[in-house]
C-alpha cells in the first residue's frame, strides 16, 4: 500500500529529479558524440522541470508559478535542441563524423 501513496510525497519527486540530473551529468561527461551530449542536456533540463513542478505542487502558494517556469524550460530546451541539431548537421557535413575527438579543428 505504501507504493501506491508515493506519488503524494515531495521526496519521491526530488529523488527522481536528482537521479535524472545525475544521469544527465554522467551522460554529458561520458558521451563522446554530440547527439549523446544533447540527449544528456535534455535530461538535465527535464530534472529541473520536474523539481519546479514538484515544488509548485507541494510548497508554492500560487500554483501557476511552477508551471510557467516549466513552460519556459521546455521552450529553452526546444530552442537548444533545434540549434544543436543544426550544429550537428553542419559538423557532420564538414567532418563526416560527430565524435567529439574527431573535431580537432574546433579548439579556437
Amino acid at each position: 500500500m505504501i507504493m501506491l501513496n508515493l506519488y503524494n510525497c515531495l521526496n519521491t519527486y526530488l529523488v527522481i529529479g536528482a537521479m535524472l540530473f545525475g544521469f544527465g551529468i554522467y551522460g554529458f561527461v561520458a558521451r563522446r558524440t554530440i547527439i549523446g551530449m544533447l540527449i544528456s542536456s535534455e535530461m538535465i533540463l527535464a530534472a529541473a522541470s520536474m523539481n519546479f513542478m514538484a515544488f509548485n505542487r507541494f510548497l508554492a502558494p500560487n500554483p501557476s508559478i511552477g508551471k510557467i517556469f516549466t513552460l519556459f524550460i521546455m521552450a529553452i530546451a526546444a530552442a537548444e535542441a533545434a540549434i544543436a541539431i543544426a550544429i550537428v548537421i553542419a559538423v557532420y557535413r564538414n567532418y563526416k563524423s560527430i565524435d567529439t575527438e574527431d573535431l580537432v579543428d574546433l579548439h579556437g
